[in-house]
C-alpha cells in the first residue's frame, strides 16, 4: 500500500480508524478540528460534532463503557470544559480503550492562553504520548489504544499546532476490526460513590506505578546515540521540539520521548551516564526538567531556553549560542554553533498594514456598528465576532472563554447596581458558543433577575474554525438531516420574554432593538440572524455587486467606519479629496456601506 502525505490531524484520524474505534467525538477548536473532519470519512465510524468538550468525553465514555473503542478530540483549552468527566474517568478506568486528544498551542497562534497540558495528563494519573511527526501520530494513537485497554485507563494523545497542521508521509496499514464487548454492568466500578471512589484511588495508584515501569520498556522513548563532542551533549525532548533540535544539533545525543507521563526514570538514568550534561528541551513549561530535577537529576533548560512560545530552530540557535557564551553549556570555542547566528524574528516583523477583520458582508459588522451608537460595555465571547473589538469597530470590552459574555456582563450588572457607574451591558456570544455554554449563563441572568441585553450573532454555522455544523443548523457532522435548535424558542423557555430577531443587514432593525432592548428593565435577547458571508458565496444567488459613484462622494470616509475590507480609498486626478472605491471582487452585496453613506453615493451595481 502506498503512503499517504497526511496532517498529523488526519493522520490521528487514519490510525484511530485502523485501530478499530467505533465512536469519535470533538467540539470544534483549532488546531485539533480536522481530526473530526478526517475521521467522518470513515463510514465505520459513529462521528459527531458535540455541542461541548464535556459532553464529547461523556459521549466518547458511554462508548467506552459499552466496549467500544472511542476518541475524543478538543484543543487544549476545551481539556479544561471537559475535566470534569475526564478526571474521574482515571478513576473508573475504562472497558473500550479511550483515547483524549489534546491538540496545545505553543505561540498562541489561535488561542486566548498558552497552557500546557502535559500537567493535565499528570494531575489526572494517564499516560501521555506526544508524537512529533504524522507518521508517529498515526502509530501513537493506534498504540495509545492498546495501552489503554491494558492498562485499563484513559489515555492523552498531545499534539501542538505545528504536530497537527503540519504534513508528512504515512505508512498506512489495514484497519483492525474490534468487536463491541457489550456494556460492562459493575457498579462498584462505574458508579463513583465515596465507598467505590476509595477503591479506585487506589487501583490508580497502582496503575500508575504500572505505568512508570512500562514507560522504561516502551517503544516509544529510546537512545540516539551522537558523534564525537557534540555527542557528549544529552538532550531529552519529545514531540516536534524534536525535530526543531535535531535541524540545529545533530550529533548531539538524544533520548527521545513519546511516553511522556510516568517519565522513564530508569532509561533517563542509563541515557545520563553516557554523557558530559543533560539538556532538557520543551516548549512552554519545564514539565520534564522539574520532575528531572526533583529525582536529583542536574539538567538545564528553562535557564537557557525560553518559557514561552513556540522553540523554533532559530530560537533554540540563539538561545544555545548565548548559553555558550556564558559558559553555561560546554562548547568548543570554534563549534559551528557558535558563528554568528540568525536574528530571532520579532512579532512585530509579521505586522500587516492593517489589523485582522471581519469577511466582507459578515453579518457581524452591522450589530457591532450600530452598538458603537451607544457606548455600552461589551462583554464578548470566542468566535469570528471577537474581531469586533478592533479598529475601526473597536466595540469588545472582554473576551475571557467560551461562554463567558452572559456570565461577565451578569457580574458587571450587580456590581454596578445602584452606583453612579451604570452602564448599559450588552453581551455578545455566537450561535454555537451560545450552546456551547452560554444558556447555563442566561438561565442564570433570569433566575437571579440581571437586566443586562444578550445579542446572539446566529449565523447559521459555527464559522471561526471552517464551517462545521452544530445543533441549531439542523445538520450533522456528515450532512444527515436532524432536529434543529431554534434558539428563540430555546430562550423563550429558559424564561427570557424579551426576545426579538433582526436581519442584521438591516440597520434600522438592529438599531431600534438595540435602543429598546438596553432600557428595558428585565432580561432581554436579540438574535440577530443572517447566514455567514462566506456560506453565502458558495450556495447563494449570485452576488451583484455595490459601486461607488464617485461624482456624489464627498470623501466623508464615514464608510471606512464599518470597517469592510472591501471599501478601499482613491485619490482623483484632479481632485484632492480622498474618495471611497469597492472592489467589485470583494462585495457580497450586504448593502451596509449604502446605509451608512450620508450622500447615498452607494448604490448596487444593476442601479448603474
Amino acid at each position: 500500500m502506498s503512503r499517504l502525505f497526511l496532517s498529523g490531524n488526519e493522520a490521528i484520524a487514519r490510525g484511530a480508524w485502523e485501530a478499530g474505534v467505533h465512536v469519535a467525538t470533538a467540539y470544534p477548536g483549532t488546531p485539533s478540528t480536522e481530526i473530526l473532519e478526517a475521521v467522518k470519512q470513515y463510514k465505520e465510524i459513529y462521528c459527531e460534532w458535540s455541542v461541548n468538550e464535556k459532553v464529547a468525553v461523556e459521549v466518547a465514555q458511554g462508548a467506552s463503557m459499552a466496549g467500544a473503542r472511542s476518541l475524543a478530540a478538543m484543543k487544549h483549552v476545551g481539556v479544561n470544559v471537559a475535566m470534569d468527566p475526564l478526571s474521574t474517568f482515571s478513576y473508573t478506568g475504562v472497558h473500550g480503550g479511550f483515547v483524549v486528544v489534546s491538540a496545545d498551542e505553543p505561540g498562541m497562534h489561535s488561542s486566548q492562553n498558552e497552557q500546557d497540558n502535559r500537567y493535565l495528563a499528570k494531575f489526572m494519573f494517564i499516560p501521555l504520548l506526544e508524537p512529533s511527526n504524522s507518521d508517529e501520530a498515526k502509530k501513537m494513537t493506534i498504540l495509545a489504544f492498546e495501552i489503554s485497554e491494558r492498562f485499563c485507563t484513559p489515555v492523552m494523545l498531545r499534539t501542538t499546532t505545528r504536530v497537527s497542521h503540519s504534513k508528512g508521509l504515512v505508512e498506512p496499514g489495514e484497519r483492525e476490526e474490534r468487536e463491541v464487548k457489550g456494556f460492562e454492568h459493575d457498579w462498584t466500578k462505574w458508579v463513583v460513590i465515596p465507598a467505590n471512589a476509595r477503591k479506585r484511588r487506589t487501583v490508580v495508584l497502582k496503575r500508575l506505578k504500572q505505568l512508570a515501569q512500562y514507560s522504561n520498556e516502551c517503544p516509544l522513548n529510546y537512545i540516539e546515540p551522537g558523534r564525537g563532542e557534540d555527542g557528549r551533549i544529552g538532550i531529552i525532548t519529545s514531540s516536534i521540539t524534536y525535530a526543531y533540535a535535531k535541524d540545529v544539533f545533530p550529533h548531539a545525543s538524544y533520548l527521545k520521548l513519546g511516553f511522556t507521563n510516568p517519565l522513564p526514570f530508569e532509561l533517563i538514568a542509563r541515557f545520563a551516564k553516557t554523557v558530559d550534561q543533560l539538556l532538557v528541551l520543551e516548549e512552554l513549561e519545564p514539565f520534564m526538567q522539574e520532575q528531572l530535577l526533583a529525582a536529583g537529576f542536574k539538567v538545564l533548560g528553562k535557564e537557557v531556553f525560553p518559557r514561552e512560545g513556540e522553540l523554533l530552530p532559530d530560537v533554540l540557535l540563539n538561545s544555545l549560542r548565548e548559553a555558550a557564551r556564558k559558559k553555561v553549556i560546554k562548547i568548543a570555542s570554534d563549534h559551528p554553533i557558535l558563528a554568528e547566528a540568525s536574528r530571532p524574528i520579532e512579532p512585530s516583523e509579521f505586522d500587516l498594514p492593517r489589523p485582522p477583520t471581519l469577511c466582507p458582508g459578515c453579518p457581524h459588522r452591522g450589530p457591532f456598528y450600530v452598538l458603537k451608537k451607544y457606548k455600552p460595555i461589551t462583554t464578548g465571547d470566542i468566535g469570528c465576532y471577537t474581531l469586533g473589538v478592533l479598529p475601526p469597530l473597536s466595540m469588545m470590552d472582554s473576551c475571557i472563554c467560551m461562554g463567558a459574555s452572559i456570565g461577565n456582563a451578569m457580574g458587571a450588572s450587580k456590581a454596578l447596581a445602584g452606583t453612579d457607574k451604570t452602564e448599559p451591558i450588552v453581551a455578545v456570544i455566537g450561535d454555537s458558543t451560545f450552546i456551547h455554554s452560554g444558556i447555563t449563563g442566561l438561565v442564570d441572568v433570569v433566575y437571579n433577575r440581571s437586566n443586562i441585553t444578550v445579542i446572539i450573532m446566529d449565523n447559521a454555522i459555527t464559522a471561526m474554525t471552517g464551517g462545521q455544523q452544530h445543533p441549531a443548523t439542523g445538520k450533522t457532522i456528515r450532512d444527515e438531516r436532524t432536529t434543529k435548535l431554534v434558539l428563540e424558542d430555546l430562550c423563550r423557555s429558559i424564561g427570557v420574554r424579551r426576545v426579538r430577531v433582526v436581519d442584521p443587514y438591516d440597520l434600522a432593525a438592529v438599531d431600534e432593538a438595540i435602543s429598546e432592548e438596553i432600557k428595558a428593565d428585565e432580561p432581554s435577547v436579540i438574535i440577530t440572524r443572517r447566514e455567514c458571508a462566506l456560506l453565502r458565496l458558495h450556495h447563494g444567488p449570485k452576488v451583484v455587486p455595490y459601486f461607488v459613484d464617485q461624482d456624489r462622494c464627498i470623501g466623508c470616509k464615514k464608510c471606512l467606519g464599518i470597517g469592510c475590507p472591501a471599501i478601499v480609498t482613491v485619490e482623483l486626478d484632479g481632485s484632492k479629496t480622498v474618495k471611497a472605491r469597492i472592489e467589485e471582487t470583494m462585495c457580497t452585496g450586504c448593502s451596509i456601506c449604502a446605509q451608512v453613506c450620508p450622500v447615498s453615493a452607494i448604490s448596487i451595481e444593476e442601479e448603474k
